[in-house]
């Protein structure tokens, strides 16, 4: 990623390098605001590792953007999008992403294509491709996008990333066919990819649900019987083992680790059944504990 914003910032570095004698004095144009906020947010965002302030500078910098000439600035404007796309991921604020862009190119036909890539690896990662779907649909379909030279890259983006993972099996066809753009063995490899697909939906529709119910059941199950075995252990040697100090520090780190793991998965309605196991457990280790406490302490 850091060599996305080496790229894009590159036109903004060296403008004024060192002359020769025989070179006649010329005085370089000052860089814009926006450029100077352009390096500062990648900055930020990279030296610094401030991912808030780096965020804050490039809308700053779009501000002062507005005012300018809507053909001005292209490669700072993209720039500053791959500095601010770059800073809502490590805040783990990636479902901001779209709408961020958006406010800024009001439509997704007119964003430019590193930055809709960006995008779509970005949600494609994440697993939330079907965010992107109609933005890219609507992105490849303008005349104009369709001109540019990064067109086909983002067509087999779209195909491998969007539409085969959400299972769009005769969209992605009806794209292949209709991108004449492809060269033979990009077409081979996307009709494979198409095929497999078809034959994965045909053979695995059928009890597809209960296969994965039982896998998610079976998968919370290995988490959790291993940590009920040991509490119940634990409960058995309570009374012999209360007032001990190893016993208690042992206790302790049973609920610790228990904590952690129904964390790893909060929504899985095993999580319910095994919280209330595990309340169960140590309300009669309490009950146990109650008599004893009443007992007299021999020195």
């Amino acid at each position: 990623m850091r060599s996305d914003l080496a790229s894009s910032a590159a036109p903004l570095r060296g403008l004024g390098g060192p002359l020769r004698s025989s070179e006649p004095v010329s005085t370089a144009p000052a860089p814009s605001a926006a450029a100077l906020l352009l390096e500062e947010a990648a900055d930020l965002l990279v030296v610094h590792r401030d991912f808030r302030a780096a965020l804050r500078t490039c809308e700053r910098a779009w501000q002062g953007l507005a005012e300018e000439p809507a053909g001005a600035s292209l490669e700072v404007k993209c720039s500053l999008c791959v500095v601010g796309i770059q800073a809502l991921a490590e805040m783990d604020r990636w479902r901001e992403v779209l709408s961020w862009v958006l406010q800024y190119y009001q439509v997704p036909e007119k964003l430019p294509p590193k930055v809709l890539e960006l995008c779509v690896l970005l949600y494609s990662k994440m697993q939330e491709p079907g965010a992107l779907l109609d933005a890219v649909r609507a992105w490849l379909r303008n005349p104009h996008n369709q001109g540019l030279p990064e067109y086909g890259a983002l067509v087999e983006l779209h195909l491998q990333r969007v539409l085969l993972p959400l299972g769009c099996v005769s969209e992605a066809e009806e794209l292949v066919a209709g991108f004449t753009a492809f060269s033979e063995e990009q077409r081979l490899n996307a009709l494979q990819a198409i095929s497999t697909m078809r034959q994965q939906q045909k053979h695995g529709h059928s009890g597809s649900e209960e296969t994965q119910k039982l896998n998610l059941e079976g998968s919370s199950s290995h988490k959790f019987l291993p940590l009920l075995t040991l509490l119940r252990q634990l409960w058995n040697s309570a009374v012999s083992h209360l007032f001990s100090l190893p016993f208690r520090r042992g206790l302790l780190a049973a609920l610790v680790l228990c904590l952690l793991v129904v964390r790893l998965d909060p929504a899985a309605p095993p999580s319910l059944t095994f919280v209330n196991q595990l309340a169960q457990l140590f309300r009669r280790i309490r009950e146990a504990m109650s008599p004893l406490c009443r007992l007299p302490i021999h020195d």
